[in-house]
């Protein structure tokens, strides 16, 4: 795969160059307002964000600018990985530091290894219950919106897949103990619920009290740019460099490519890979995603208009 850093170039490029931008998200900032920045800096308004950052969670958010917002929703797919840190001893009615405590118990009699050992117990499969604070629509409205008017929410169960949840250090304080993790996992897998659900297998609850994101698919905290660095250069990685580095590639010959500007089915054509596979021309034009089904290979999205 191609190294996103090799493909990013400089500078406020005029008009609307397809393509993405890695932001380092500071706290605070929501990740519509990194939104709103780029699109002031590209002078576009088709930009768009492949996955969420929390306004307390820092690191790495996908920007699509152009065409690529076609693309956020394949990538938003990817795994992603964090790091992070969990208050053990509290939990709060968000299950982060920005919500009410509502409980408090004693962590004096925790040992690390009890630590180590109970974090262990969420890699792999989970069914975990989102945030009560999460953008997850309940009847037309955000979950979120429906907790903060003071209304009582509970979500439904949801797979996700849990790589590694990994303890990087141990803190005692006076009265709780913080917790350093390292984290990969599948989108739509929610942090602070596994510090929740991680406080509450211990007996003494827990919360999030930090979150930065460090990578989504390939695209990692080297490639990010500061909100201050996009104001002199918005570093946009190319749609080419993009659908290379996020899926398997797989090159086509003149009459395929041709078919697939008409978005067309590639008969007896073998991608090699399951889900969607970045298609590209002879010359090494991003043309599409497709997927194979049985022994064809059909369209997901078109990025080609047709000769």
């Amino acid at each position: 795969m191609t190294d996103p850093a090799a493909a990013v170039t400089s500078g406020v490029v005029p008009g609307v160059v397809p393509g993405v931008v890695v932001v380092d998200k500071p706290a605070g900032s929501t990740s519509h307002d990194v939104v709103s920045r780029i699109r002031r800096l590209a002078g576009t308004r088709r930009v768009g964000h492949a996955g969420t950052l929390d306004p307390m969670a820092t690191g790495v958010l996908v920007v699509g600018i152009g065409r690529a917002t076609r693309l956020l929703g394949h990538l938003a797919l990817t795994e992603k990985a964090y790091e992070a840190t969990i208050r053990l001893g509290a939990s709060t009615r968000t299950d982060d530091a920005e919500g009410e405590v509502t409980g408090c118990c004693d962590t004096s009699r925790l040992a690390q290894a009890e630590i180590v050992s109970r974090a262990a117990e969420f890699v792999g499969e989970l069914d975990q219950v989102p945030s009560a604070v999460s953008a997850i629509k309940v009847d037309g409205q955000r979950s979120y919106a429906r907790v903060r008017k003071g209304e009582s929410v509970e979500l439904a169960a949801r797979p996700v897949h849990v790589s590694r949840f990994d303890v990087v250090a141990v803190r005692r304080g006076d009265a709780v103990v913080d917790v350093d993790v390292s984290v990969t996992c599948s989108s739509g897998t929610y942090i602070r619920a596994l510090a929740r659900d991680l406080g509450s297998r211990l007996g003494v609850g827990g919360h999030l009290t930090a979150l930065r994101r460090t990578r989504v698919g390939p695209f990692g905290l080297p490639q990010a740019r500061t909100l201050e660095q996009l104001a002199t250069g918005l570093g946009i990685i190319g749609l080419d460099e993009v659908a290379q580095a996020s899926f398997p590639a797989y090159t086509l010959d003149e009459e395929q490519a041709h078919a697939v500007g008409f978005g067309k089915v590639l008969r007896n054509t073998a991608l090699g890979a399951v889900g969607p596979v970045a298609v590209f021309a002879p010359d090494g034009r991003f043309l599409a995603l497709y997927e194979q089904r049985g022994a064809d290979a059909r369209a997901v999205a078109v990025f080609v208009s047709a000769p």
